[in-house]
């Protein structure tokens, strides 16, 4: 049921029918099927095959949480953050983005450390709150990766290091973050965390500069 629906929701095989993958979603999951129940939580949060109903997508995202599916904690972490289908309660959403994380669910990490950071659904712990957030840009997360050097830069959670605030600056920045971009321009404009480099400094201001004009054009 759950291999028939996969086929009718990417089109493989088959045309692609979101109606009927909505359909034999709803049969696995009630079937206990853990992937068909987190899969059917997503159609009704998305509204495809079916109209959109997020009190139905926390139904089985819960469903789905209860019984250690990742994606579904953290999911259900943020219908519980943003009241979504659901009575906004930032404690119930702190634990289930610490259940997530705690299984290396990256996304879940992030969200944790801005819990401590805030202290949303907890206490504000910005030890905690580093910590947590470095684990995911060692991870590719790229928002995590820009938050850890404003740490590093701000000595928040952490000891005050130029350098590492630098190196992860540099980092998101690779990755088409536009404030690391430009925090980055500013560390080789200043000399902070690496050598004063005006050309540097040039070049990636001038990046931000070409993306704020891209983002104009598309706006």
């Amino acid at each position: 049921m759950y291999s028939l629906a996969n086929h009718y929701y990417d089109g493989e095989g088959t045309e692609k029918n979101l109606k009927k993958a909505f359909h034999w979603y709803q049969k696995a999951a009630k079937k206990d099927h853990i992937d068909a129940i987190f899969n059917l939580a997503a159609c009704y949060i998305n509204g495809e095959g079916t109209e959109k109903n997020s009190e139905k997508a926390f139904h089985w995202y819960q469903k789905a949480a209860e019984k250690d599916h990742i994606d579904a904690m953290c999911d259900l972490a943020n219908c519980y953050y943003n009241g979504e289908g659901t009575e906004k309660n930032s404690e119930k959403a702190f634990h289930w983005y610490q259940k997530a994380a705690e299984k290396d669910h990256i996304d879940a990490m992030c969200d944790l450390a801005n819990c401590y950071y805030n202290g949303e659904g907890t206490e504000k712990n910005l030890e905690k709150a580093f910590y947590w957030c470095q684990k995911a840009a060692e991870k590719d997360h790229i928002d995590a990766m820009y938050s850890s050097a404003n740490c590093y830069y701000n000595g928040e959670g952490t000891e005050k290091n130029l350098e590492k605030a630098f190196h992860w600056y540099q980092k998101a920045a690779e990755k088409d973050h536009i404030d690391a971009i430009f925090n980055l321009a500013a560390c080789y404009r200043n000399g902070e965390g690496t050598e004063r480099n005006l050309e540097r400094a040039f070049y990636w201001h001038q990046i931000v500069i070409e993306s704020n004009k891209t983002n104009s054009k598309t706006q």
